[in-house]
């Protein structure tokens, strides 16, 4: 039998001890290299911005041409055998992130190492294969490592971008930080009239932009080279977008002996762990895999949005140590402001409140919290998946939907089923539409000049059938930019370390090679049909026929309890040359969410 325990757990230091000494969990790095001022009051400042990415250490580096900095979260020991910036003969290193085989990594160099951490592994590995030492790492991560000697800055984001990384250029110089409040120290540039656009659209920024001029991400993937005042940014990992295996029964068996590699590996030998569990099909296969770990979920007081009742059925299944904690839904007021200060620029996906919430709760029991992301976008769970295929009636919609008002839910689905290919997919996975934009846009910004797609465009495979366009969009786009941008911000908040095992670069590699068949019915009703087949045995009965809820706001109930708060955002936007008034009723939650966020992040 599972527990339901409602107060923090009690032996939390016993199980704490078992974890490597010296081995930081979670970090914020900043630097400044080229031209950085002669004293370290803005570096500092910008470190201490990232206290909340790791409270327990602080360090910063200084030399004429470079200040590197650093924040650390360390569960017990504090000793200067993890403590960053790492310095090894010319090089130093400040990193974020987990390298899961560095064991395997230092097992093939030849040390000498003074402590147990992959900081010390990496800068080895580094001296050894240089720039080609990103390839070999298996992991979550961002970093950079200054050459004294050379004076050359390297810098590597991990292959699906779930550690974050931005950087802005400087007159003789760049400067780079976990998050962009860091950035904003060295002042606070102009927002893009761009950005915002593209933020209606999609919903989040689209890399490499940010909503400020001249600040932006590093792309998934990619390194920097900075030298001689000159930025160089490559990929570095470029997986295979074609589907080669056709058959379940192998495609099953090799699905588990990733995911029983996998896994395990991201829960770090036998630390103990922490896993949100939801009522999905993820998060179960990530719990399922792991001995008897300790989960956390989040309950709604709202019934119809309540799916601990299945994730209690899975944890009492699994025989997990499981915390249930229910939770009311916020106000308006506190869900706005926490969200825009949580991303530093306008971000809608109005999940976050949700994560952020379940962060706060699970790390009162522990550091490190695995989670399911990607589950859905590399096996084709979500509903919109479902409409991908769907062509007929085409030209007959496209015609009708000319003559519907395109706000209206009848004008956007006929819409819908009026487009084929790239223009669904885009139509599918948007905030507004372009039509839509033109209709309560400002002329300033909706002019015929910005292409509204290009983003999806620039990741776009036509040689690709439907379904596998998708999964690769989803991959390259939303996956780094929202979902994972959520899930690290509202973790760190809380000085969590979340990890997805399931985006594993060798189970995307795995998951890509998947013909679509074996993911998706052919009646477009379910999604993820390979993971059904292997965790139909694994979990209780039925499990896997139950509907998705998710941990949705109630944005349309607030508007209509507080519509003065709506109204005076419409205003203020309008105001700003930013939108025409738009009729509340004509708009969906999540684009009501959308304009919520973006006055609350422009006008506080």
């Amino acid at each position: 039998m599972v527990d339901i325990c409602e107060e923090s757990l009690v032996d939390l230091p016993q199980f704490v001890r078992r974890i490597a000494k010296g081995r930081p969990l979670m970090c914020g790095i900043t630097g400044w290299v080229g031209d950085p001022p002669k004293d370290t009051a803005v570096i500092k400042s910008m470190t201490a911005l990232l206290h909340h990415r790791g409270p327990d250490d602080r360090g910063i580096f200084t030399s004429p041409s470079a200040q590197l900095g650093h924040t650390r979260l360390s569960i017990l020991d504090l000793s200067d055998a993890g403590h960053q910036p790492m310095v090894l003969g010319d090089l130093v290193l400040t990193y974020n992130g987990e390298i899961y085989n560095f064991r395997e990594l230092r097992g093939q160099l030849e040390g000498p190492f003074k402590s147990d951490s992959d900081t010390e592994v990496l800068l080895h590995l580094y001296r050894l294969h240089g720039d080609a030492c990103v390839s070999l790492l298996r992991g979550m991560f961002s970093f950079a490592i200054w050459d004294t000697r050379r004076r050359r800055l390297f810098v590597a984001r991990d292959r699906l971008g779930i550690k974050p990384f931005l950087y802005r250029k400087t007159p003789d110089g760049l400067a780079f930080a976990s998050e962009l409040k860091s950035l904003l120290e060295l002042g606070r540039p102009s927002i893009e009239d761009g950005a915002i656009n593209d933020y209606l659209t999609y919903r989040y920024i689209p890399t490499p932009n940010t909503v400020f001029s001249g600040i932006h991400k590093l792309p998934p993937a990619h390194t920097l080279v900075w030298e001689d005042g000159r930025t160089t940014i490559a990929p570095y990992w470029a997986p295979s977008a074609e589907p080669t295996i056709t058959k379940a029964g192998p495609a099953i068996e090799q699905l588990h002996e990733l995911l029983g590699t996998v896994i395990p590996e991201h829960s770090i030998s036998d630390v103990p762990i922490g896993v949100f569990l939801s009522g999905g099909i993820d998060s179960a296969v990530t719990a399922a895999y792991l001995d008897q770990p300790l989960t956390v979920t989040l309950a709604s007081e709202v019934p119809h949005r309540n799916e601990a009742p299945a994730a209690l059925e899975v944890a009492r299944h699994l025989g997990t140590r499981h915390f249930e904690h229910s939770v009311g839904e916020p106000d308006l007021d506190t869900a706005l402001d926490t969200i825009t200060q949580l991303f530093d620029e306008p971000a809608a996906d109005s999940g976050a409140w949700a994560t952020y919430t379940v962060s706060s709760i699970a790390r009162e029991h522990v550091t490190v919290a695995l989670t399911g992301e990607g589950g859905d976008e590399l096996f084709l769970g979500y509903k919109r998946h479902g409409l991908l295929g769907d062509e007929h009636l085409t030209t007959l919609c496209r015609m009708v939907a000319q003559i519907i008002p395109p706000l209206t839910d009848t004008g956007r689905s006929l819409q819908r089923r009026g487009l084929t290919g790239f223009e669904r997919y885009a139509e599918l996975s948007s905030g507004f539409t372009r039509r839509q934009k033109r209709a309560i846009l400002s002329p300033r910004l909706s002019g015929d000049d910005h292409d509204d797609l290009w983003y999806f465009r620039q990741h776009w495979r036509p040689d690709l059938e439907p379904l596998a366009q998708a999964r690769w969009l989803d991959l390259h786009t939303y996956l780094p930019d929202s979902l994972l941008t959520k899930v690290d911000r509202a973790g760190m908040a809380h000085s969590l370390e979340i990890r997805p095992p399931l985006l594993d670069h060798r189970l995307v590699e795995f998951a890509l090679s998947l013909h679509p068949d074996l993911l998706r019915s052919a009646d477009g009703t379910k999604g993820k049909l390979i993971l059904r087949s292997l965790m139909e045995s694994r979990l209780p009965p039925g499990h896997l026929d139950r509907p998705k809820i998710g941990f949705n706001l109630p944005i349309r109930r607030w508007v209509r309890s507080r519509p003065e708060i709506y109204r005076k955002a419409l205003d203020r936007l309008a105001q700003a040359d930013i939108i025409r008034r738009p009729k509340i009723n004509h708009l969906g939650g999540e684009q009501i969410w959308s304009l919520l966020v973006l006055d609350r992040f422009l006008h506080g």
